[in-house]
């Protein structure tokens, strides 16, 4: 091979440029599969996987939170696939200018690598041979590819590569370009890069100062000499890629020969090689299915050295979920970037079933950071102290797996702090463990994140069942409806599908059919033991009971209803809720429902059924409809019962259905019972049979018209009578027009629901009216949702002077309101969706005056007053117009959630910025909204989502405003003018005034001239919109020619030039570039991203336009023009700038060529009317040579993108990884009308 390559030797340079090495993506593989959260099998070694990407997220000052759908496994394996450890040939490739290091420190170097039993790749006569090119001969040679690929694939088969930077390396153009292959390289593969200072300063290679500055220079001399343009792009391009490889390997953290022997230093190399490519973990990295995300998260928080402090990554998720193996994986991935690391696993059972594991512990770690090994210590306090002090001198990366107890995780970790730079990763089932660390009392905190992983989408979930049950991605004819129960069955949970597959592996249809009803009725035993630890680790009877209660009956309720009903069952549920989402066995969903994932349920369930396994009336809980039907047919129900749930409509037997009748004694016996459901139940006898002990009742479908005078329960607190025939509740009824006496639910002055908390009768059809108020002194929720026929609330709700909770949602034939709802002091939420408010006047509560009515209003209900208490207040879908509100909402102090949904509002009411703590706004299909200016400084949150185009042009914030989740949807705003000021401002070309066009230098552009001569006026004007931000202006329209007054131009998708002097002052600079993709015609595509660098100011600005992500373009070829306004000191005469064009995504596109022009103040220009023109766009705040700390990634790096008006501290999007230079979170923080943008985003009501 070698000798193919010599004979080649003279073409190696000045090629035709490969891809950017911060634009390749890697190649993919597909590496062998394996999973274990507890214990894995022996993987096999494998190759690694695609580079890490940067996942966008919120966060806090103190604390990151990240949460990721849990995607976890290993990838199908084909038959060709092989390992990355087996295609190298070489530990370690030696790049190094010969003339300065050859015949001393790389021999000495090769020779101890050699001795070390290090493969190194050294070609002493190739590199002599390279090194003797002359330029001249270089650039007339033809065959250089070949060598380039010959060099690239030692590269590539090569573990690591060690970059010897003497004073003479930047001389050789075959040394560079061995530098941005290895660069390449680091990217794609995560190889090992140590660069080596040799007698030079890191400094003199960032600011290309000294032999590197000249060297450089000479480089773009000899490219500027070329007269083919054609010729000088492939040179000019080239050099921008080694300005950039240098820039970045400089940055590296390398070893610096200065004031140290060789032998030592040497010696030191050797060590640190052999560590890394000999790390744990390192040989058996399988790819994990559909992990790619948490990979790429952890391996970017890895990577960020933004922070002085030590970072800590919790992540936590329940048993069984992929937490070992996600850190087994990335320690692999990364240990080798740190000076000392160490991986303690499984730390939760090796210190339960061993007396002295914590201290095997402790000795593990302390011999993996230390340089000398312990002796036996018996005091955890002494080998913690050890610890402590083994870390303080060496960047570490440590993790913890499996910890559950604070006593574990303070004797591994201490309370001292660790040398900066170092990473910690903690793997639990417990959310909040790490915080209350020792370490975290500090007088310097650690800066923590966290990182969820939850479950596996349904096609990755196939994907792994269908690999360990028929060894292919995809199920086997016959089997796909088998399958598809299997992975419901399993949730997106790994290990269930792992362990589940293996079992059915080779078996027929029928076996699996006959598995999946067996797994109804019992839990597999080895996922029911990984299941268990979770249960088992919640810390009290209270925790248990709750998640068996929840397991049993309640998941997918709301969550505050529960805790009410719990509470009267004598549980402390505020300690118990907070334990139970702690410990991951619950969530709460957007909605405020309930959730619990299906396995664990299941496990909840099987512990009940422990209990009594084939005696059903004798556990504490029955909640099959059979089981339970069956012990009320049999009146075998026993004391034990705390629990029963019935559904008909659940049965599989439809004659029960329709002739089961509840007898007077079937729940006799059941004297403990504090929770029953009997939905669909006929019940035709005395309600008596309810013992006294009902805390829950649930009777939906209750077949009766009113509630009788025997159904007296004074201890219940949860009545759900929904989609039932009652007509009235209360005294009153409505029928043919009259108000009846009703049975009502008081007898002889006697309140029979004197404990009733929560009252449900939604979707009752028939009701017409509910009052009795006064009986229900204890009415904290009164729900009546779709009651489609409603017509009256009685004004004596005024007396629930608990109430909080009001919801009438859709009870549009409601006619009367209760004028004193107002009275009530504690009423917080008031829904009132779909009421048909359309002539309403609404008012708020004010006791030192009377409500005043609307004038035109005659119906009573249509003046209603709202308590000034209310937190969150819906008027959604009323018909309201602007004249329906009041012009203050002032006196509604608290409330933070108001939904305005659907109404015919054409700006935002005027009230709504009277509001002093308004947090959350929703104006969602509002349709003939037209602005939103200035909401008020308190909002975090603003909903503008539509079905349809709006009309919506203008959103304007206050200068002071306060970060913004701003969600809505980009598609419905191209092609429109449309504006938020202080951001982003899109106007139609047909209407930006000549004045601005010609202050920009925007002249002869042939769509212009076809639209003022009225040419397809109706179709280019519309099409073309000028956009607005950062100080940018930019035009995208189709065509395949730059304008002719670009007159610096590059072929290609980079350009290299100097500002040239002028007698007239820089105002700006036109950026021009010609783009060719392969998409369907007005598919959405990615626009490239814009890297304009002043090398001289040690400055770059990365742009990526405002619909970058989500451009639409007819044609091949389209246009992109942009102005960049810039500062007097941002660029000036004499200063070096590149720009480069960097496709985010593989999208077949191409640069095909790139110009600049400068505009400048000339005498045939007013400044003063120059200034008056551009003076709006001038005032913005967050634009090029002003305020971009929130757009900022390191020093003198910015990343100007919608994503950049958010917090402090937020991770970049994925798509900028490997264009951006150190961290991969925004730095700074923005100060007006900063808002975090989701485009596209279908956002719930909440």
């Amino acid at each position: 091979m070698f000798a193919r390559w010599q004979a080649n030797l003279a073409c190696f340079d000045f090629e035709v440029p490969g891809p950017k090495f911060s634009d390749l993506e890697p190649e993919p593989v597909r590496p062998d599969p394996k999973f274990s959260d507890l214990e894995p099998d022996p993987v096999r070694p494998i190759s690694v996987p695609e580079p890490p990407v940067p996942i966008s997220s919120s966060s806090s000052s103190s604390e990151i939170n990240y949460t990721f759908p849990m995607v976890v496994l290993s990838e199908f394996v084909g038959p060709s696939s092989s390992s990355t450890i087996d295609r190298h040939t070489y530990d370690v490739f030696l790049s190094f200018r010969g003339c300065d290091t050859r015949d001393t420190f790389i021999d000495h170097l090769h020779k101890a690598f050699m001795d070390a039993d290090i493969t190194t790749f050294l070609d002493d006569e190739m590199i002599k041979i390279k090194e003797d090119l002359k330029p001249e001969v270089e650039s007339v040679i033809k065959t250089g590819k070949d060598l380039k690929l010959e060099r690239d694939s030692v590269i590539k088969e090569s573990r690591a590569s060690i970059i010897v930077l003497s004073k003479n390396y930047a001389n050789s153009p075959g040394c560079l370009d061995e530098l941005v292959s290895i660069l390449e390289q680091r990217i794609s593969s995560n190889q090992i890069v140590l660069p080596v200072f040799y007698h030079i300063k890191p400094t003199d290679i960032t600011k290309q100062n000294s032999s590197f500055g000249l060297a450089m220079a000479e480089h773009r001399q000899r490219a500027e000499a070329e007269t083919d343009a054609n010729k000088r792009s492939d040179p000019s391009q080239k050099i921008n890629q080694w300005t950039k490889a240098l820039t970045e390997v400089s940055k590296l953290r390398g070893k610096d020969v200065n004031g140290r022997r060789e032998t030592e230093f040497i010696e030191e190399i050797v060590k640190d090689i052999y560590r890394r490519l000999h790390g744990p973990f390192r040989s058996a990295l399988p790819l994990l299915i559909g992990m790619k995300n948490s990979i790429n998260f952890v391996s970017t928080w890895l990577k960020d050295a933004s922070s002085d402090t030590t970072d800590v990554l919790t992540i936590f998720g329940m048993g069984g979920i992929g937490k070992t193996t996600l850190a087994k994986y990335v320690y692999g991935l990364h240990s080798h970037e740190f000076d000392t690391s160490s991986f303690i696993e499984d730390i939760s059972r090796k210190c339960g079933e061993n007396f002295n594991g914590l201290l095997g512990l402790q000795k593990q770690l302390y011999d993996d950071i230390s340089e000398q090994s312990s002796t036996q210590v018996h005091d955890a306090s002494i080998y913690t102290s050890m610890i402590e002090n083994a870390r303080t001198t060496k960047k570490l990366f440590l993790v913890l797996d499996d910890i559950a107890s604070l006593y574990h995780l303070n004797a591994l970790l201490g309370s001292r702090g660790l040398y900066p730079g170092s990473k910690i990763i903690i793997t639990t089932i417990h959310r909040s463990l790490t915080e209350h660390c020792a370490l975290f009392r500090a007088k310097v905190k650690p800066r923590h994140a966290k990182h969820m992983l939850q479950g596996l989408c349904e096609i990755e979930s196939q994907k792994l069942l269908c690999y360990h049950a028929f060894r292919c991605d995809v199920p086997k004819t016959g089997y796909e409806e088998v399958s598809e129960k299997l992975v419901k069955y399993c949730e997106g949970h790994p290990f269930a599908l792992e362990i589940l597959g293996k079992s059915l592996y080779n078996r027929d249809v029928a076996y699996w059919e006959e598995f999946i009803s067996e797994l109804k009725k019992e839990i597999d035993s080895r996922l029911y033991s990984v299941l268990r630890k979770t249960f088992d680790a919640l810390p009290s009877e209270d925790d248990k009971e709750l998640f068996k209660h929840i397991a049993c009956f309640f998941v997918g309720m709301d969550k505050d209803i529960v805790k009410t009903i719990l509470e009267a069952c004598g549980i402390n549920t505020n300690y118990a809720f907070m334990t139970a989402i702690d410990r991951c066995v619950l969530s709460i969903g957007c909605d405020n429902k309930l959730q619990m994932h299906q396995l664990l349920q299941n496990m909840g369930r099987f512990i009940v059924c422990e209990e009594s396994p084939d005696k059903p009336w004798e556990r504490s809980r029955l909640w099959c409809h059979e089981e339970s039907l069956k012990v009320l047919l049999k009146k075998k129900g026993t004391g034990n019962v705390l629990g029963l749930t019935l559904d008909m409509k659940m049965l599989e037997n439809e004659k029960l259905r329709d002739t089961f009748e509840l007898k007077e004694d079937a729940l006799s016996k059941m004297d403990k019972l504090m929770l029953l459901q009997l939905n669909y139940v006929q019940i035709n006898r005395s309600y008596n049979i309810f013992p006294k002990t009902l805390r829950w009742l649930c009777m939906h479908g209750f077949p009766l018209k009113s509630i009788t005078l025997d159904l007296a329960m004074v201890n219940l607190v949860a009545l759900d009578m929904s989609y039932s025939n009652i007509k009235s509740f209360g005294t009153f009824y409505f029928q043919q027009g009259h108000y009846k006496q009703s049975t009502g639910f008081c007898s002889n002055d006697k309140v029979l629901f004197g404990s009733l908390k929560i009252l449900n009768l939604s979707f009752c059809g028939q009701l017409t009216s509910v009052g009795g108020f006064e009986k229900l002194p204890a009415l904290e929720r009164l729900i009546l949702r779709n009651c489609v026929g409603l017509l009256e609330v009685c004004e004596s709700i005024s007396q629930c002077s608990e109430l909080v909770h009001i919801d009438l949602r859709h009870c549009n034939k409601l006619q009367k309101f209760p004028k004193m709802v107002d009275y009530l002091r504690k009423v917080n939420s008031l829904l009132l969706d779909g009421c048909n408010l359309d002539e309403s006047q609404i008012t708020i509560s004010n006791k030192d005056s009377p409500v005043i009515p609307h004038p035109l209003c005659d119906l009573p209900f249509l003046a209603f007053s709202l308590p000034r208490s209310l937190v969150t207040l819906s008027l959604a879908n009323n018909n309201l117009s602007i004249e329906s509100f009041p012009r203050d909402f002032s006196h509604l102090y608290w409330l933070k959630n108001l939904y305005l949904d659907g109404n015919p509002i054409v700006s935002m009411p005027d009230c709504v910025r009277s509001l002093p703590s308004l947090v959350m706004l929703s104006m969602r299909n509002c349709k003939f909204l037209m602005s939103v200016e200035r909401p008020p400084q308190t909002l975090r949150e603003l909903i503008l989502l539509f079905d349809t185009k709006p009309l919506l042009r203008k959103i304007l914030f206050d200068q002071e405003m306060s970060p913004l989740k701003f969600s809505y949807d980009w598609k419905w705003f191209i092609p429109s003018f449309f504006e938020v000021e202080g951001m982003v401002k899109i106007e139609p070309m047909a209407s930006v005034k000549e004045k601005v066009l010609r202050s920009l230098g925007w002249i002869n552009l042939d769509f212009l001239n076809k639209m003022l001569k009225g040419k397809d006026s109706s179709d280019i004007g519309s099409e073309i919109q000028m956009y607005y931000e950062f100080g940018i202006f930019s035009i995208i329209y189709r065509g395949k020619e730059l304008p002719e007054w670009i007159n610096h131009r590059s072929i290609g998708s980079s350009i290299s030039f100097i500002i040239p002097p002028s007698p007239y002052d820089l105002r700006g600079l036109n950026l021009c570039f010609v783009h060719q993709f392969q998409v369907e015609s007005n598919e959405s595509i990615y626009l490239p991203i814009i890297e304009f660098s002043n090398i001289t100011k040690n400055r770059t600005w990365m742009y990526h336009h405002y619909f970058g992500r989500n451009a639409i373009v007819g044609g091949e070829c389209f246009v992109v023009l942009s102005h960049w306004m810039f500062e007097m000191n941002e660029m000036e005469v004499g200063d070096h700038v590149t720009i480069t064009i960097s496709v985010t995504k593989q999208q077949h596109q191409l640069t095909q060529e790139c110009g600049v022009s400068f505009v400048y103040d000339d005498d045939d220009d007013d400044d003063d009317d120059m200034d008056e023109v551009l003076g709006y766009y001038k005032s913005w705040n967050h634009i090029i040579g002003r305020d971009l700390k929130g757009f900022q990634t390191t020093t003198g790096e910015y990343l100007l993108n919608i994503q950049g008006f958010t917090r402090h501290g937020t991770e970049v999007d994925q798509c900028y990884h490997g264009l951006i230079g150190g961290s991969n979170h925004y730095k700074g923080t923005c100060h007006s009308g900063q808002i975090l943008i989701h485009g596209n985003e279908q956002t719930e009501k909440c």
